[in-house]
């Protein structure tokens, strides 16, 4: 009965406008992006500071927060994906020696429960591979707590939004799988921090936040160059020779003053090492496959949005499953006593399908047999007619000679009365004309006539004479009229 907890009744439907959200310290920044024949649209977009912590306040509060500051912007899209703070993320990295793909999920499983600080059915963990020489991968494995998952989605829920998707807003800009991200170390200048994705073979191998990157001098944000251009030596240095070989490139995301400052800084520290430094500053061409708007903005919120919409999978998703109504249904009644009774409904609805099955069986095989048989069944009807049209014009129930029977049971035996003339008229209607010794004879003749079976309408129409007397008299025949033509 656990099995059918993993049928998928749902159909999952194609979107064609969400919401991208991305978290970043108390800041929220959102777009809402539309697809439309190839294109992407942008409809609102927004930046705004947030007064609420949604880890530490109450949700509905925060959730009337968002909901204001989404309305305020004039958005009405309710579907959203979340790329979540770097600062929730763990991380575990593993070398997986060579073993058969059906042994990796449990030894990847046996090197989190070592890693990672928490209890594994308090985190949601996601994963990603490259390959490394003699048949080795690298795995990094990304966990977030549950009860982060949780209170977020209490206060989405309280702004009204539906998620879709829990994603990681540097995996978006610089995706793993894409062959443009081998070999790649992306730097993301975030409100209070930077974010560090290293990237390769298709996969991820390093992802970190820099705290304390980013400082506050009255209302100006001043972002510590030195120390990210340290930490991101000191990150580079943390993974094995082949993977730290293999980065041949610096890209920044970020604000464009902050992301030219960190570029200057890099380039003097990596490019003696043979790293090329570049700034994004728009996507290119053919980033998502299809058209983008004008101007579109270089950011974690819009390339969640963007890949949601083209079809591609984050690398790291961490939205918690939801069960359909039929299995909240089935969780609820799979035990004990309940399970027993599920059970036994469920033999009688298989007895049930069976036995319409069984039907459909006949009734298929005798669909069979008449179809051989109907050919003969046609030609037979045909000859059927065919005799029914020419059958003899007499009638085979022999209904004068029943008539003339009746009569001669009907007469006397001793003569006394006899018959001259018998007519039958339309094979019912018989008139009879005779003569008789006296009265009496002709009516024991009429009496025994009229109580004969099939004799009706007895009527007498002429008598003349005494001894011999004559007579006529006519009745109706009521077997009469058989199968005449």
């Amino acid at each position: 009965m656990a099995n059918i907890l993993k049928i998928n009744f749902r159909r999952q439907r194609r979107l064609t406008s969400v919401l991208g959200l991305l978290l970043d310290g108390g800041r929220l920044e959102g777009v809402v992006l539309r697809r439309t024949n190839g294109t992407l649209q942008r409809l609102q977009s927004f930046s705004v500071a947030l007064s609420l912590d949604p880890l530490t306040e109450a949700p509905e509060l925060v959730g009337r927060e968002i909901r204001n500051h989404l309305d305020a912007a004039g958005v009405r899209e309710r579907r959203c994906v979340v790329g979540l703070p770097l600062k929730w993320l763990l991380t575990v990295s593993t070398e997986v020696p060579p073993l058969a793909e059906t042994d990796v999920a449990s030894f990847l499983q046996l090197e989190a429960e070592r890693g990672f600080p928490s209890d594994m059915a308090t985190l949601r963990v996601a994963g990603s591979r490259c390959p490394l020489s003699a048949g080795k991968q690298h795995a990094m494995q990304v966990a977030v707590p549950n009860s982060h998952l949780a209170g977020l989605e209490k206060v989405l829920q309280s702004a009204k939004l539906k998620p879709v998707s829990f994603a990681v807003g540097p995996a978006a800009l610089q995706p793993p799988a894409a062959e443009t991200s081998n070999g790649v170390l992306a730097l993301l200048i975030g409100e209070s921090q930077v974010g560090l994705q290293i990237t390769r073979g298709g996969g991820v191998v390093g992802l970190r936040t820099l705290e304390g990157a980013m400082e506050t001098e009255g209302a100006r944000r001043v972002l510590q160059t030195g120390f990210v251009a340290r930490e991101t030596r000191i990150s580079l240095g943390q993974l094995p020779p082949e993977l730290r070989d293999a980065v041949r490139r610096i890209r920044i995301f970020g604000p464009s003053d902050l992301a030219q400052q960190l570029a200057d800084e890099m380039e003097l520290r990596f490019e003696p090492m043979g790293l090329q430094v570049e700034v994004v500053k728009a996507y290119a061409v053919n980033e998502f496959g299809v058209q983008l708007p004008p101007e579109a903005p270089v950011s974690p919120a819009f390339s969640l949005a963007a890949r949601l919409l083209t079809g591609q999978p984050p690398a790291f998703e961490f939205l918690p499953p939801k069960p359909t109504a039929w299995q909240q249904i089935v969780t609820k009644y799979s035990s004990g006593r309940l399970q027993s009774v599920g059970a036994v409904a469920a033999g009688i609805v298989l007895i049930i399908v069976g036995l319409f099955a069984f039907q459909q069986w006949q009734l298929m095989r005798l669909q069979s047999q008449w179809s051989a048989m109907s050919a003969k069944v046609k030609d037979l009807d045909g000859l059927q007619q065919q005799i029914l049209q020419y059958r003899p014009w007499f009638d085979d129930s022999f209904t004068g000679l029943s008539i003339l029977r009746q009569l001669t049971l009907s007469f006397p035996e001793e003569g006394v009365v006899s018959a001259r003339t018998v007519e039958i008229h339309d094979g019912n209607v018989v008139t009879c004309t005779g003569v008789a010794r006296d009265n009496t004879a002709l009516l024991r003749t009429l009496n025994q006539l009229r109580t004969a079976q099939g004799v009706s309408d007895l009527k007498v129409d002429q008598i003349r004479g005494k001894t011999p007397m004559q007579f006529s008299f006519a009745f109706h025949w009521g077997n009469g009229g058989g199968n005449e033509n």
